[in-house]
This record gives structure tokens, C-alpha cells and sequence, in this order.
């Protein structure tokens, strides 16, 4: 269990460094061009995922996202005390990763953002950019495990631009980004409507592709 939260903090922690990194960087190398900032961005994110899912998924399961955790454990997946452990992991390696990149970039460590993102097509985008992201994670390794990290990167890279939100679809990722007022950041005032999103996506997934995806029972 010990190394299953240290990879999970340290996997959490390298996502959040990637995604708040990369959007400074874009920001800093676009000219004012904020298509080109979030371009950036969503390919260092898309990318990232990709080899940070490859990396601590034999260790951990490369949650990295409470949303999962949750889900996962109404499946029964995993325990609920391993559940909570899992999730106190993903909140420290989140904002740890934060503060990494402001380090990284000579930005003030200690930040909160003031970019408000609310509204209800916000909340809408974020339910469905979580429930798709859910819904990759089941069927995928439902039917393809061994393309799972492939699968998460390239959906979060074209939820980047079909949702409104910008696809954050996990929790965590939403309270650590409050953090920086930076490119990638949310206001604090903003971040409880896509929480609540995210947990109510995350748990519609549980329930339609548990029954989606459940064995035939042979007679």
C-alpha cells in the first residue's frame, strides 16, 4: 500500500506539473495567441497522461483522479479505506505539483487564481467531459487494457476542445488549479460546480457502462 499512494501522489504531482507547466509555457511562447496556448497545453497534457498511465499503472493504477477512485470503488474495485488513502495521496501530489511548476518557472508559489469559469454550460461540460472519461476507462480495458494510456490521452486531448471547460473531469485537478492564477487556473468560487459535476458524471459512468459492460450470465 505504500508504494501504491506514493505513486499515486507522485503520478498526481507530475500530471499537475504538466498541466499547469505547459500552460505557462504556452502562454509565454504564443503572443498573446490563446488558441496556440491551449494547443500547447493540450498536447503536453494528452502526452503526459499517456506516459504517466504507462508508468505507475502496475503499480498503483494510475488513478491520479478521486472521480475514478470513486467509481472504481462502487464497482468494488477497490476497498473503501484504500479508496480514502487513495484520494488524500491524489490531493497532496496535486497541489505539490502546482507549486513545482510555478518553482520551474520563477512564477510566486503561493497563488490563487481569479479566472471564473461558472455557468451552466460549465457544469454541463464537466459531467460529460468526466463521464467520458470514465466511460474510456471501462470499455478500453474492458476490451483493450494494454491500450488504456493511449485511450485517456487521446480523449482528454479532444476534450480539451469539444467541451466549454476545457475538460479538467477530476476533482483534484479542479482544487489544484484553483492554486494558480496562471493559464490553467479556476477561481476558488468556481471550482465547487465542477466538482459536483465531475462526481455526478463520474458515478452516471459507473452505473451505465457497469450495466453496459457486465458478463452474460450463461444458462
Amino acid at each position: 500500500m505504500g508504494r501504491r499512494l506514493a505513486a499515486e501522489g507522485l503520478g498526481t504531482a507530475l500530471l499537475l506539473a504538466v498541466v499547469i507547466g505547459s500552460g505557462i509555457m504556452g502562454v509565454r511562447l504564443s503572443g498573446g495567441n490563446v488558441a496556440i496556448a491551449l494547443l500547447g497545453n493540450t498536447l503536453a497534457t494528452g502526452a503526459g497522461l499517456m506516459v504517466l498511465i504507462t508508468m505507475f499503472g502496475p503499480i498503483s493504477g494510475a488513478h491520479f483522479n478521486p472521480a475514478v477512485t470513486l467509481a472504481l470503488a462502487m464497482r468494488r474495485a477497490i476497498k473503501p479505506p484504500a479508496a480514502g488513502a487513495y484520494i488524500a495521496a491524489q490531493v497532496a501530489g496535486a497541489v505539490a505539483g502546482v507549486w513545482l511548476a510555478h518553482a520551474m518557472f520563477a512564477e510566486p508559489i503561493l497563488q490563487v487564481s481569479a479566472k471564473v469559469r461558472d455557468g451552466p454550460a460549465q457544469a454541463l461540460s464537466e459531467f460529460v467531459a468526466t463521464f467520458g472519461l470514465l466511460a474510456t476507462l471501462f470499455g478500453v480495458h474492458r476490451f483493450r487494457s494494454d491500450f488504456v494510456p493511449v485511450a485517456v490521452g487521446l480523449y482528454i486531448t479532444a476534450a480539451y476542445w469539444f467541451t466549454a471547460s476545457t475538460s479538467f473531469a477530476n476533482p483534484v485537478v479542479t482544487i489544484a488549479r484553483s492554486l494558480s492564477n496562471t493559464f490553467a487556473g479556476i477561481a476558488p468560487s468556481s471550482a465547487p460546480l465542477f466538482i459536483a459535476a465531475q462526481l455526478v458524471g463520474a458515478v452516471a459512468a459507473a452505473v451505465i457502462f457497469g450495466w453496459l459492460l457486465q458478463e452474460r450470465k450463461s444458462s
